[in-house]
């Protein structure tokens, strides 16, 4: 595999091996999480500009005073979370403190926040918002926003959130969840939690936050509601299959043993053997075929290992290769990506 060895900053003679994977992640974390802090800070003096003159129209003090409650703030702070994290681990890694008890909690975490908080809620933002807003924009993006939000703030927590969370899916495997079930608690607590206080906000002002619910009637609400809370918990579950689409699953994707042994195979198919390897055409010591498919007693096999011995000292009656095996030009595509994404810079 390509890599290059550096130099140890300070240490003279010593040397470091630069994963490019994790080059690409620490520069991808690094620069997204000051950008997210620096939006975060241009949100607040967005708050703090809002004057009294600004809040003379409803919805501009509603925007000023009921803020915290808005879920696209919410879920602006569960995905700086998470970059904090990630960053974090990120620095871990090159100074090879990633396995640590503080390594541990620190990946389990982000990984939790990701698969459980980020990409469910995430997607349901940017989804939602989209679509609402290309229906009618005053019911989710009133026109009299635009006076106090600068138009790049609002790609910015709506559009930017979800480039993130692609980036991050080619970036990272997550193919199956950490922990589903605390990710489950995690994603249901708070998807009742926010339901909790947006409806408290309309019983107490007898106002919507978002206006789209001001249209519907009561039982079109909670079919709403509904779409809401199965949207995003669709989300949660189909972003594993997805993430096994792009980097394969753990039994498709070879390490170096694996890409071994497919090598070994090759050269058996090949009638290269080593001593006590069966290969489908090659010539071993046990009753096989032969390069020509016939064993030692004249009998044709035609690939087909009969009476031979695995080694739990079971007999094997039939060793029929399919099709696309772990010979097929499918593993070698997986081995060569496997390669590149362990290849060191």
């Amino acid at each position: 595999m390509a890599e290059v060895v550096l130099n140890g900053l300070g240490q003279p003679g010593s040397a470091k091996k630069i994963s490019i994977i994790l080059f690409l992640k620490t520069i991808f974390h690094g620069v997204a999480f000051i950008t997210w802090v620096s939006v975060l800070a241009w949100g607040l003096y967005i708050w703090a500009n809002i004057t009294e003159k600004h809040q003379e129209n409803i919805v501009l003090r509603d925007l000023k005073m009921l803020t915290a409650c808005f879920f696209t703030n919410w879920n602006y702070v569960f995905q700086t979370m998470f970059l904090c994290l990630s960053l974090s681990h990120d620095i871990l890694e090159w100074i090879d403190k990633q396995n640590t008890s503080l390594g541990n909690r620190i990946r389990y975490w982000k990984n939790v926040i990701f698969n459980g908080m980020v990409v469910p809620f995430t997607l349901f933002v940017t989804t939602m918002f989209w679509v609402v807003y290309a229906i009618d924009r005053e019911l989710v993006f009133p026109k009299i926003y635009d006076e106090v939000v600068p138009w790049w703030f609002n790609h910015c927590v709506h559009t930017n959130i979800t480039i993130m969370i692609v980036i991050e899916t080619l970036l990272q495997a997550r193919r199956q969840p950490t922990d589903e079930k605390i990710e489950q608690i995690l994603y249901w607590l708070i998807a009742f939690a926010y339901a909790v206080v947006y409806y408290s906000i309309y019983y107490f002002t007898r106002r919507w936050l978002y206006q789209v619910f001001g249209v519907m009637t009561w039982w079109q609400v909670c079919l709403y509601q509904l779409l809401i809370w199965g949207s995003s918990y669709a989300f949660y579950k189909l972003h594993f299959p997805v993430n096994r689409l792009i980097h394969g699953s753990e039994d498709e994707v070879p390490g170096d043993k694996e890409i071994e042994e497919v090598k070994e195979n090759q050269n058996g198919t090949n009638g290269v053997n080593k001593p006590g390897v069966n290969g489908t055409n090659g010539v071993s010591n046990g009753e096989f075929c032969n390069g020509n498919g016939v064993d030692k007693n004249g009998e044709t096999k035609n690939g087909v290992e009969k009476n031979g011995t695995g080694d739990n000292g079971k007999v094997i009656t039939d060793l029929k290769i399919p099709p696309f095996s772990t010979k097929s030009w499918s593993l070698k595509y997986r081995s060569t990506r496997n390669q590149f994404e362990n290849s060191h810079l």
